[in-house]
């Protein structure tokens, strides 16, 4: 199980990589509405997204996040009709067959109440509803309609370290904080790229919701 978990990971990145590359990795719906160097305001559209909760460390925890959820993605699901196998045939339920999942970015981390505990999330292509998503075959993943938002984003290159992070999550609560701007919830994690991208090329991002303005 760990070798096969370890070359879906690999096998997410080489096409997550890929897609990169030329800037084709489909993204949720949003738009700017204000913005100020690397400090932007978006609103989102409503979104489906695939959830998983680990504990550990922020980078564990993630990279634990990440391998349940590229299984879901890459076949570990199943619907309720026949399609065309995309995949390498896994177990499955009567009269369900597995069906691959788009790439979609960014993977999204987010910490919980609970010391240690991470909430990591892949956005689902625009073309599902709650109502036709492949069902995942793994118990620990939910899948979640989220509502329209605004959000606070701060973008930065460099590598995902706790340093990098805090760094630009300060400064994007101070940008707040200087700008009368009242906040929900946890700060969000936001990564876009493969580990071998060249740092000056990666895409992070601190994200940090916004209480409704009128």
């Amino acid at each position: 199980m760990k070798i096969i978990n370890s070359f879906i990971l690999i096998l997410f990145f080489l096409v997550l990589g890929g897609c990169s590359s030329v800037g084709n990795t489909p993204e949720p719906n949003w738009r700017s509405v204000q913005k100020e160097g690397n400090i932007e305001v978006r609103e989102y559209a409503p979104m489906i997204v695939a959830e998983v909760v680990t504990t550990g460390e922020r980078y564990e925890a993630i990279n634990d996040g990440f391998r349940i959820l590229a299984a879901f993605i890459f076949g570990e699901n199943s619907v309720q009709q026949k399609i065309e196998m995309t995949a390498p045939v896994t177990q499955q339920a009567e009269q369900a067959s597995s069906k691959k999942i788009a790439m979609t970015a960014p993977v999204t981390q987010e910490k919980t109440d609970n010391d240690n505990e991470w909430k990591v999330r892949f956005v689902m292509p625009k073309e599902y509803t709650i109502a036709t998503i492949p069902k995942p075959n793994d118990g620990r993943i939910r899948i979640l309609e989220v509502p329209a938002y605004e959000t606070a984003v701060i973008r930065f290159s460099g590598f995902n370290t706790d340093k990098n992070v805090a760094t630009h999550e300060r400064a994007l609560k101070t940008w707040l904080e200087k700008n009368n701007i009242q906040t929900v919830g946890k700060p969000t994690y936001a990564f876009y790229n493969p580990p071998w991208t060249p740092p000056f090329m990666k895409r992070n991002e601190v994200m940090i919701r916004i209480a409704t303005r009128r």
